[in-house]
């Protein structure tokens, strides 16, 4: 949704702005990863637009459930969400804060979902492969399909990268279609 995106990008922006002159850019990746997470859980979602449901309950609801390791400024943050009914934003602004975070960490999330666990050396490869390719320090997360067959897919953001038996099964197929 566009709209919500061009609504959390202040937010977002004022959150990693604050986050990064503490210092503790960890810290509020953490509470805002934890918060959107709670709002998405079925049993609080309802909460959100109840009128009966107070936007300083909502706040402290949140606040228990993602723990503080911001101090005074996250709760604040949390707070201001709830008191302009914004709360529900908090899944695009945890996701625009994480990509403002890599941005300024140099860092990048790769994932590669394999037919097989990779091994440490395995691993290793990808990672440094990955780190020249997209000039950034990688974390790597990687995930076991058994339907790929054989191979690899690997995500970087919009980058992909399809190495799997699966894949080119299919690509060959589309060709012999067409």
């Amino acid at each position: 949704m566009a709209e919500a995106a061009t609504v959390a990008r202040p937010y977002a922006r004022a959150a990693f702005d604050h986050a990064r002159a503490d210092g503790s850019l960890a810290a509020w990746g953490t509470l805002l990863a934890h918060a959107a997470a709670a709002v998405e859980d079925e049993r609080v979602a309802p909460l959100l637009g109840h009128p009966k449901t107070t936007p300083a309950a909502l706040a402290e609801l949140l606040l228990a459930v993602a723990g503080d390791g911001t101090g005074e400024g996250g709760r604040n943050f949390v707070r201001l969400l709830a008191e302009n009914r914004r709360l529900a934003l908090l899944p695009e602004i945890a996701g625009q804060f994480e990509t403002l975070r890599a941005e300024h960490e140099h860092t990048a999330d790769v994932e590669v979902v394999s037919a097989v666990p990779l091994d440490a050396a395995q691993r290793a490869r990808f990672e440094s492969a990955m780190s020249k390719r997209l000039a950034r320090k990688v974390r790597l997360v990687t995930h076991v399909d058994a339907s790929l067959l054989g191979g690899a897919i690997v995500r970087a953001g919009d980058f992909v990268i399809d190495g799997s038996l699966k894949g080119k099964l299919e690509r060959l197929a589309s060709t012999l279609a067409n």
